[in-house]
């Protein structure tokens, strides 16, 4: 009991007295998740309203593809990335393996059909109303499409905001991809792990809190735009 009081109270000193390795921890894996949903996001929301939006052959099977990959094992998607940008792998030649662009790479791979699967939930239920409203209105499609993106935005943010709290807490792809180099690929997962593994309870408490802090503030944000407030 007076380990675990200890090593609360010296993490809080850590988290206050602002010591380099610990928010340097933490600006990496604030640099590494948000690139990671952003270049998601990016490109998930586009896919998820068209494929929300329209009716076609073979609709089915890919909405069924992106709910498999909604969930799955970050290890798999580190393996991948690993495998693809090792020495011997297609992508070697550019020297990504163990460093920032392949966690990011790995954590978009993880996080992209996350957000699509959200982003087509979010547009089916409204696009048949939302197109006759169009239609009705003299919209083209285009037009049609900004206003169901305007309609949907809340439940779109939120799908962004699910995506990235995915990324934040992942572990297993980054701990593959950036080999949890110090000052250098290690980000609050992958140091917690380490840090426990020593018997530095300390530093790991002290970036456990950060962390419970940032998915709080997520999960936060996520109720109040679900709410439209």
């Amino acid at each position: 009991m007076n380990q675990i009081l200890d090593s609360t109270i010296e993490a809080f000193k850590l988290i206050t007295s602002m010591d380099a390795e610990v928010y340097n921890i933490i600006f990496l894996s604030l640099v590494v998740t948000i690139a990671s949903t952003i270049i998601a996001a990016c490109g998930a929301i586009p896919l998820g309203v068209l494929i929300g939006s329209k009716e076609f052959r073979g609709k089915k099977h890919i909405v069924r593809f992106i709910n498999t990959f909604m969930g799955i094992p970050p290890v798999v998607a580190g393996l991948v990335v690993y495998m693809s940008l090792s020495r011997n792998g297609p992508f070697g030649g550019f020297g990504l393996l163990f460093t920032p662009a392949a966690m990011i790479i790995a954590q978009v791979i993880i996080v992209f059909p996350i957000i699509t699967g959200l982003v087509i939930s979010a547009v089916k239920p409204k696009v048949k109303i939302i197109w006759e409203t169009g239609k009705g209105l003299g919209l083209n499609e285009s037009e049609i499409l900004r206003l169901l993106f305007f309609e949907c935005k809340y439940p779109i943010i939120s799908a962004i905001m699910a995506g990235y709290g995915r990324a934040i807490s992942e572990v297993g792809a980054i701990m593959l991809v950036g080999g949890n180099v110090q000052h250098r690929t290690r980000v609050m997962t992958t140091a917690i792990v380490l840090e426990t593994g020593k018997g530095n309870f300390d530093i790991a408490l002290a970036l456990g809190i950060i962390l419970l802090s940032i998915s709080f503030v997520i999960n936060y944000l996520v109720h109040r735009i679900q709410e439209g407030k």
